[in-house]
C-alpha cells in the first residue's frame, strides 16, 4: 500500500435513468492499481437504497479497471478473538527459551489445549501464555470464527 485517501471524489454515474452521486470511504493506492472502498455496518449492508448505491459505484469503478471493495465490521467471534490474543503481543513479556522450544516442537496439527499442555516440567500459565503469543504473532494459526477453545487445531503459518 502506498497511500489512502479518505472520502477521495465524487463519483456521478448514470444509473437507473438517473445522474447518481457518491462518495466513497476511501482510495488505496497498491502496486496492483487503485482500491476504491466503502465501509458500511453489516446491518445496514442489506437495505436496498444501500445495495443500489453500491452496486452502480461498483460497476463505476471496475469499468475503469480499479478494485472496488465494502468492508464491515469483523464478525463478532473474530473480533473478540483478536483483543483476546492482544493481551499477549508483547514478545518481551515472555521467556525468549521457552519460545525457543515451543517455536522448535511441532504444533502443526496439535490442538490448543495439547499444546498448553505440550511441556510438564514448565508451569502450564507460562506455556499456555507463550502458546497464545506465538498464536498472536502469526507463528501458528487457527479458525478465529468461533470462541478460542482447547479444541481448536493449530497451523503452522505459511
Amino acid at each position: 500500500m502506498r497511500h489512502i485517501v479518505a472520502q477521495p471524489f465524487l463519483l456521478k454515474a448514470d444509473a437507473d435513468g438517473k445522474v447518481r452521486k457518491h462518495i466513497p470511504d476511501c482510495l488505496l493506492v497498491t502496486d496492483d492499481g487503485p482500491v476504491v472502498v466503502d465501509v458500511k455496518p453489516r446491518h445496514r449492508l442489506g437495505k436496498p437504497e444501500v445495495a443500489f448505491t453500491f452496486a452502480w459505484t461498483r460497476e463505476a469503478v471496475t469499468s475503469r479497471g480499479w478494485q472496488y471493495e465494502v468492508w464491515s465490521e469483523p464478525d463478532p467471534h473474530v473480533l473478540e478473538n483478536v483483543r483476546f490474543l492482544a493481551g499477549y503481543r508483547h514478545a518481551w513479556l515472555f521467556d525468549p527459551g521457552l519460545l525457543a522450544t515451543l517455536r522448535a516442537a511441532d504444533l502443526d496439527g496439535r490442538p490448543l489445549g495439547d499444546a498448553f499442555r505440550l511441556l510438564p516440567k514448565c508451569p502450564r500459565p507460562l506455556v499456555k501464555s507463550a502458546v497464545l503469543h506465538l498464536l498472536w504473532s502469526e507463528y501458528v494459526t487457527t479458525a478465529l470464527d468461533r470462541p478460542l477453545s482447547a479444541g481448536h487445531v493449530l497451523r503452522r503459518a505459511a
